[in-house]
């Protein structure tokens, strides 16, 4: 079952993060933060923990190798960053003022933030395209992202008649998540046969925290009483909101390959990496912006479905891609 579940994305760890989910729905006393086990007090410090583990396993070598195409990087990092959080604003223009604001700043905030590093990079290889410089992209956007997230949101923030601290936020940001990537570089040397002979006990801790602050924010909300007036249909809304958005982004993202001329090969890495966001940097940056936001399990809702729902989606499209590169 979980093998069939595997080509499209689905796996333990997305299982997992459902259970997360029905856990702290079910018993939110245990998962809140102050509740029975303290869950907060490893979230705190799990977001430093998941960017050293970023930076100890980004390889400064494979980002070398794809530096020089220039075209490609632009591309992406400009559909990432600006293609992205536009078509979130147009949204809202459109349909924010219907949803909970919660939930309105939920799905800016995925088209605000930074691209999946891992699935880009698997599915352009199973397409059979430019993995280089999907490496690339992907690592450079989670960098890019530490800094232009957090300004995207509070432009958000100050276009609804609110704000955001951004001075505090930046430097939080700085130090959970830029500080320990910076150290993860330095200690690579020094570490990496280490990290590479343990690379699954690595992988392990890494998604227990994200899971961790997953269940965290849901109990949280649940204790609050968020969830109350949301239910299925709030879900179901939030599915069609991240069908509809990356279907646009794919559009456009493919448009502009064939306008500018983009090979093959690069068309597959600029679609996968621009259309697609991070659940792995999404959840950790979310505590450090909203973590005291009583609605931060209705806020990471939309990047969780997005996650779940884009990996279905790009499975298909990189099978059907390297189906099409067999028969050329």
């Amino acid at each position: 079952m979980l093998a069939r579940l595997r080509r499209f994305g689905i796996d333990g760890f997305l299982l997992s993060l459902i259970a997360a989910v029905v856990l702290a729905s079910l018993w939110p006393t245990l998962l809140k933060t102050g509740g029975l086990i303290h869950i907060d007090v490893f979230t705190t410090y799990g977001v430093a923990l998941v960017f050293l583990l970023y930076g100890l396993t980004l390889s400064p070598q494979k980002m070398r190798e794809g530096i020089v195409n220039w075209r490609l990087h632009l591309l992406v990092q400009a559909s990432t960053f600006l293609l992205f959080p536009l078509l979130g604003v147009s949204f809202h223009q459109l349909f924010g003022q219907r949803l909970d604001p919660a939930l309105a700043l939920g799905v800016f905030y995925l088209c605000a933030l930074p691209s999946t590093v891992s699935s880009s990079v698997a599915m352009t290889s199973i397409a059979r395209g430019n993995v280089p410089g999907a490496i690339f992209n992907a690592s450079l956007s989670s960098l890019i992202g530490v800094f232009i997230t957090p300004l995207w949101i509070n432009a958000y923030l100050h276009a609804q008649g609110s704000g955001m601290a951004l001075g505090p936020v930046i430097l939080k940001i700085v130090l959970l998540v830029l500080l320990p990537i910076v150290l993860g570089q330095l200690l690579r040397p020094f570490v990496l046969r280490w990290v590479e002979a343990h690379l699954s006990a690595a992988k392990l801790l890494d998604r227990a925290t994200i899971l961790a602050i997953v269940a965290n924010s849901f109990a949280d909300s649940v204790a609050e009483g968020v969830w109350a007036a949301h239910g299925l249909r709030t879900l179901l809304l939030i599915a069609a909101i991240s069908i509809a958005l990356f279907a646009l982004m794919f559009a456009l993202t493919s448009l502009l390959c064939r306008s500018f001329g983009f090979s093959r090969e690069d068309r597959i890495a600029a679609i996968f990496c621009g259309s697609k966001k991070s659940l792995a940097s999404g959840v950790p940056m979310a505590k450090i912006m909203f973590g005291s936001n009583p609605a931060l399990g209705l806020i990471i809702a939309p990047i969780m479905l997005f996650h779940l729902l884009q990996l279905i989606m790009v499975s298909v499209i990189a099978r059907r891609f390297a189906t099409e590169a067999t028969k050329a």
